[in-house]
């Protein structure tokens, strides 16, 4: 348990020392300002099966989140060859593997710096996924104290296996989702 605790410590202050610009402006033009928007996308082992891993892309920025948890002992054949090999395609500075608590946690400090994040996914199960990922033990959650809003968008024409660079990875099938909903809000 402490080495859990110490590896999340030193993940967290990695991502601190990174020094990245605020995601959003100063309270003082936050009035003015819309909730940011994070595009979600997540692998799991099959129809209902566990979390394999979860990524959230800004909608503005660079700033990204990536986590992979433990894979379960028995793998889906379909998940075992297209989603297993491609997990660690990700830039080393954001490829995490932590358990299901550090992971929460990850993403509970990733967003911490928004006072309303809304959560942008395609599909109901990353959504679903995402939610579950979250509660960290019997009437225990991780620290979202801050609230954040949830939207499952319609994504009519969009195909992650079509659109992503490296189709079924999370963190690439988001970057393709996020940009799939910008062109479409701008066309």
């Amino acid at each position: 348990m402490l080495q859990a605790v110490a590896r999340l410590d030193r993940c967290l202050a990695d991502r601190r020392r990174r020094c990245y610009p605020p995601l959003i402006p100063p309270e003082s033009t936050q009035a003015n300002f819309p909730s940011m928007r994070y595009f979600l996308d997540t692998e799991f082992n099959g129809f209902g099966g566990t979390l394999i891993s979860v990524a959230l892309v800004p909608e503005h920025g660079d700033q990204e989140c990536y986590v992979s948890l433990p894979l379960p002992e028995v793998i889906e054949p379909w998940v075992a060859g297209h989603v297993i090999p491609y997990l660690r395609h990700v830039p080393p500075g954001i490829d995490h593997e932590l358990d299901r608590v550090e992971a929460a946690d990850l993403v509970a400090a990733y967003l911490a710096g928004d006072s309303d994040p809304v959560i942008i996914a395609d599909w109901p199960e990353d959504l679903a996924h995402f939610c579950a990922l979250l509660v960290t033990g019997p009437g225990r959650m991780a620290g979202v104290d801050f609230g954040l809003k949830l939207e499952l968008i319609n994504a009519a024409g969009f195909s992650a296996a079509a659109n992503s660079r490296v189709p079924h990875n999370a963190l690439h099938d988001a970057r393709a989702l996020r940009d799939f909903y910008m062109l479409d809000r701008a066309g």
